[in-house]
This record gives structure tokens, C-alpha cells and sequence, in this order.
């Protein structure tokens, strides 16, 4: 048997009974039933008009048909508003989805939303980005953005560059966690993104970072913004004038651009980097995998070119490799010649044929003879002269602690002894050492004289 529904009465204010015409819609509402007796809109509207007529309850219950409970009970409820239930909310896309969203962002708060949805899309999702962007929000609230001044720039006027600090567990290093360093350069109006993790910050190898990305991005700014960090300015003067450090200065002049420092104390100056940071940390880094330090570059540049430098920028609303297309005619041309300032050392040549040069070691050749040899350290290169001449050349080595070794200078052995090179002498015998051929009777003779004197001497 199907379950009665509630009657549902239509109920009009007090005008309608009374014949006006300009009264309120009618409003509907379940009535309640009470001990049973359910009143129709007439008998309710003359239960209220008996009432405010002065009759008493029991006079009311006689005329229109009802026990005094039920009259009582609609007089002290009078013309009720009608009830509504909660609605219930619509499924969502997102619904499926939404425990792994709280996982994702349990583990690693600082997830963009824009990578959230990339990652729902390759489990299936189908949906829009707002609609993940609302699912973000709600399960993560953001909090009010300062207001901010923007700085912009023409094409080709400036670069920022900065360095920040990662640390990271490379899977083949299980157990191990490493700091590593970003430095990235982003141009100030296409805002395209140059960046490379290295494991250290010195001078050497902000240069070739340097080198790098200049070379990648095909030509330099009029001028470059650094933060205050160490390699890039030394102090200030006497004046206050910003001192810079002398190298970056000679790759200014070779590259032709003007190092600018920040403001101390006003960061927002290169907010074009720093955004960038936490956008590479957030996007790129967070929840991700590496296996070493190659590993995470080959994955850095791929998340470039793919992603970042592909994206539509939300603040020039243009797509960042579309705006970089018409900046990069702008910018400097690159010189004719690479860079190539020398720092000069002099270092010994270990028992194992190692030179020792920034904490790391190179090979020298097995024909090495001399225990000193010259080094020129260079920013993409490392070479070891022997009395003025070059006997090897390396790519330097990010950090400290690595060691290189070229297998042309280690010559092979053969059978434990090592094998004859083009540089050993050949083996002649030596003058006068040729052996006269004699007869089997003459040796038999002379082992039989050897027998008789050894017997005589018993």
C-alpha cells in the first residue's frame, strides 16, 4: 500500500475571504492533522474571523464542526508562513574525485589548483578548471591577497634573476635529503622562465648559469635586477653606492647589459622571480619524483617548455612563448665570442692522476710527468696545462665532492700488466747480449765433469 501524503491546504489572507481584490498570491502549506481533523482554507479562515469576533473556543468548535484541541491549536497558530524542507545539493563532477583533492592537499598544501585539475584530467575527469578551483577552495580557503603595485617593463628592458633554496630527496639516494639551489632568470615583460637547479651558489657557477640561459633565450636585456645576493653585489661604498662583484661585471661588458641591484628591504621590486618561484615550487616540485639532479632538470625543462612557458599569464593575459616570440627580437644580440675569463691556479697531481680544483677531481693523462700543473678555471670549463701546454679539459662539476675522468687519459691493461702505448720505447735487445748455439755432446760432457766432482768432494 502506498504511504498517504499530506493534504496541502491553499490559504489565502484574510482580504480573499473577505472579497478583495488586490490581495496577496496564495501561499501554500501542509496542514497539520492534528488528533486527525484536518480543516479546509474555509474553515479555517472562519475559525480565525469567530475568534477575532470574541467567541469563546467551545462556541467555535460547535459551529464549525471541530473538538476544542483542534480549534485551540489553530487559533494559536493563526495564518502559519509556508514550510519549506532543505534541498538537497546536486551531485557535483568533482564528488568522485574529492578524496584524492584532500589527500593531494593534505600532503602538500601549496598545490595549485591548475595543477590539481591536470592531474584529475589524467585520472579521468572531465570537468572544467573553475570547477576544481571551487573544490580547491572549499577544501583549502585562500587567504585575502595584499594589494600589490605592479612594475611593468618594454620588451627587451629587463630581466630578474634570483636564487632559492630546495630541498629534496632523489630516489636514488633513498633516505638522504639534499639542498639544492634554483637559479631562474625571467624576462620582465613576455615573462618567459629560464631555470636550472644547481648544488651550489658560488660565483662560478652563478656565471655559467648565467651563460646559459642568455644563450638559451638567444640574446640579453638592457639591464638584469638581482636581489642582494653575495656573488652579485659585494656592499656598498662609502657614497652608498652598490658595489658589484667584479666577474659579473666582466660579464655585463661581454654580454652588454647593466647589473641593477634591489632596494634593500623592497622585494616586491623583482616580484616577476619571486612569483615564479612559488609557482615552479607549487606546480613543478611539490609531490614530485626525481631520480638525481639530471633527472630533475630534464623534468624542469620539459615542465618549461610545456607548461609554464606555455600557459596563458594571468597578469598580460597573452601566452608567455607568444609574447617571448616578439620580445626576443628586441633584446641584445649575443657576442660573436664566448666568455672566457680565466681564474688561475696551480694545483698537484695526486698518485691516482687526479688534479684537485673547487673540491672536485679531474683526470689528467697516464703520460703526465710533471707532480704541478696549471689550472685555468673557466666559467664552462676546466683545463690543466702541462709547462704551457693543454693535456686536458673538463666540464666543471656542480657542487663538491665528484670527481671526472675522461677514459682517453687511462691507457688499458692487458693481463694485470699494462699494455704498450704509442709513447713506450720498443724493447730491443741489448748490444752484445747475443748467445752462441753448442751441441747436446758439449753440454753432456760438462754435466758429467759436474757429477765426478761431486762425487770426489763426498
Amino acid at each position: 500500500m502506498a504511504a498517504e501524503k499530506s493534504p496541502v491546504c491553499v490559504f489565502l489572507p484574510l482580504g480573499i475571504a473577505q472579497g478583495q481584490k488586490d490581495a496577496p498570491s496564495p501561499m501554500l502549506r501542509p496542514c497539520s492533522a492534528g488528533s486527525g481533523s484536518v480543516v479546509t482554507l474555509g474553515e479555517l479562515m472562519m475559525i480565525l474571523e469567530l475568534h477575532r469576533q470574541g467567541l469563546t473556543v467551545t462556541a467555535i468548535a460547535q459551529q464549525v464542526g471541530l473538538d476544542r484541541k483542534t480549534v485551540r491549536r489553530y487559533i494559536a497558530r493563526g495564518l502559519e508562513p509556508p514550510a519549506y524542507g532543505p534541498r538537497m545539493p546536486a551531485p557535483k563532477s568533482t564528488d568522485p574525485f574529492l578524496p584524492y583533492l584532500r589527500e593531494r592537499l593534505a600532503a602538500y598544501p601549496g598545490l595549485t589548483a591548475v595543477r590539481l585539475h591536470r592531474e584529475l584530467r589524467e585520472r579521468g575527469f572531465a570537468g572544467s578548471y573553475t570547477v576544481v578551483k571551487r573544490a580547491v577552495r572549499e577544501i583549502r580557503p585562500e587567504p585575502p591577497k595584499p594589494f600589490e603595485v605592479r612594475f611593468e617593463t618594454p620588451p627587451g628592458e629587463q630581466a630578474q634573476v634570483d636564487l632559492a633554496r630546495f630541498e629534496v630527496r632523489f630516489l636514488d639516494e633513498p633516505g638522504t635529503t639534499r639542498i639544492v639551489w634554483l637559479f631562474s632568470l625571467v624576462l620582465g615583460h613576455s615573462r618567459l622562465i629560464w631555470a636550472r637547479f644547481v648544488v651550489h651558489q658560488d660565483l662560478q657557477t652563478v656565471l655559467r648559469c648565467h651563460i646559459a640561459a642568455l644563450g638559451a633565450i638567444g640574446g640579453a636585456p638592457r639591464e638584469i635586477l638581482y636581489d642582494r645576493m653575495k656573488t652579485a653585489v659585494v656592499g656598498e661604498d662609502p657614497d652608498g653606492l652598490v658595489v658589484y662583484n667584479r666577474s659579473l661585471l666582466d660579464l655585463a661588458r661581454h654580454y652588454g647589459f647593466h647589473p641593477r641591484a634591489c632596494r634593500p628591504y623592497r622585494a616586491k621590486t623583482k616580484g616577476k622571480v619571486e612569483r615564479p618561484f612559488r609557482y615552479i615550487r607549487e606546480d613543478f616540485f611539490l609531490g614530485s619524483a626525481f631520480r638525481n639532479l639530471d633527472d630533475l632538470n630534464v623534468q624542469l625543462r620539459a615542465w618549461l617548455d610545456g607548461v609554464a612557458n606555455a600557459r596563458t599569464h594571468a597578469t598580460t593575459g597573452r601566452v608567455v612563448h607568444e609574447a617571448f616570440a616578439e620580445e626576443r627580437p628586441i633584446l641584445r644580440p649575443l657576442p660573436l665570442a664566448p666568455y672566457r675569463a680565466v681564474l688561475k691556479l696551480e694545483r698537484r697531481v695526486s698518485h691516482e692522476g687526479m688534479v684537485s680544483v673547487g673540491g672536485n677531481l679531474y683526470s689528467v693523462p697516464d703520460t703526465t710527468r710533471r707532480r704541478t700543473l696549471d689550472v685555468h678555471v673557466l666559467a664552462d670549463e676546466v683545463r690543466l696545462f702541462e709547462a704551457g701546454i693543454l693535456v686536458a679539459r673538463h666540464p666543471p662539476i656542480e657542487g663538491r665532492g665528484g670527481s671526472r675522468v675522461d677514459p682517453a687519459h687511462r691507457r688499458p691493461r692487458v693481463g694485470g700488466q699494462k699494455a704498450r702505448g704509442t709513447d713506450d720505447p720498443p724493447v730491443v735487445p741489448a748490444t752484445g747480449a747475443a748467445v752462441a748455439r753448442r751441441s747436446l755432446d758439449f753440454y753432456e760432457a760438462v754435466a758429467r765433469r759436474l757429477a765426478t766432482g761431486s762425487e770426489r768432494a763426498r
